[in-house]
């Protein structure tokens, strides 16, 4: 079952009222000077574009903070297959607030949607094998949670969230603790001088580092940086079950199913945060 621990109420509303903050500021003047204070009206929130659609939850969460008079009916949920035209929402209540909810909706929604849909696009590629999709830390600051809980509604793996959750000794790691052994053998007597309990996981680049790390075990998963497919299905062999395994490195549709058919058990995307197209929707008064 997928760790979806950061996804607490406390971390969402954080998430939300610091979002408002950088757009509201002192007041929404645009509306506070233009629609009577009284003004009751609704909005549709319409797709305009085809994929998958995300941050629906959000948006409730959103309207709610905003004013939590706003009555939202939802028509359409997280995950569901959308074709220009579709209504995803009503939202009915103060003609202000709907306003001054409306842009971080939708900056959240139609980017959320966008990760959504290139996540489930790369799971059809994988179609036929075991390995499983992976995100990365490759995220925008502060829209984290946003895009791995997009990665999640489109089907894929969250990977560690953050620095603190999991220890991945990447290539850097390696060169600075002066080799696979040494960086192995560092973090196991960290994590027992700290009474911690994290999963780690080496990044290697070669076969004879996946030896090297084989060698030295004590960790649960090995890395395949850049490797040609021919080289990943040995280091695959190699490995043999004894550590799960994880292919990386500018992965793209082009390549993924060769990648997946060396039977690598994940395959990480950094472009399914990093370079994704949004869905275009938009909150039309009606």
């Amino acid at each position: 079952m997928q760790n979806t621990s950061y996804l607490t109420p406390e971390a969402l509303s954080t998430f939300i009222r610091t979002a408002l903050a950088e757009d509201v500021g002192d007041g929404d003047h645009s509306s506070l000077a233009s629609v009577p204070a009284d003004a009751q009206n609704r909005a549709r929130l319409l797709v305009k574009d085809e994929g998958v659609l995300a941050g629906v939850e959000l948006a409730h969460l959103i309207f709610r903070e905003v004013d939590p008079s706003l009555r939202v009916e939802q028509l359409l949920a997280d995950g569901a297959r959308v074709k220009h035209g579709d209504i995803v929402l009503n939202v009915e209540g103060r003609a202000q607030s709907i306003l001054t909810a409306e842009r971080l909706v939708l900056n959240c929604m139609q980017r959320m949607s966008g990760i959504a849909t290139h996540t489930a696009y790369l799971n059809t590629l994988l179609a036929g094998t075991k390995a499983r999709l992976l995100d990365t830390r490759k995220t925008t600051p502060n829209f984290r949670i946003c895009e791995k809980w997009a990665v999640l509604i489109g089907g894929g793996v969250n990977h560690r969230y953050g620095l603190f959750d999991q220890i991945i000794l990447k290539d850097n790691h390696v060169d600075y603790a002066g080799g696979i052994r040494e960086a192995i053998e560092a973090t196991q007597a960290y994590l027992k001088k700290t009474g911690r309990e994290l999963p780690i996981e080496v990044e290697t680049r070669s076969l004879a580092e996946v030896q090297e790390a084989l060698d030295t075990g004590g960790i649960q998963r090995i890395m395949l940086d850049n490797m040609a497919p021919t080289l990943l299905r040995e280091a695959v062999q190699l490995i043999n079950g004894r550590f799960s395994t994880e292919a990386s490195g500018g992965i793209t549709e082009h390549t993924i199913a060769e990648v997946a058919a060396t039977g690598v058990d994940f395959i990480s995307v950094g472009a399914l945060t990093h370079s994704t197209k949004s869905l275009d929707l938009s909150l039309k008064a009606y």
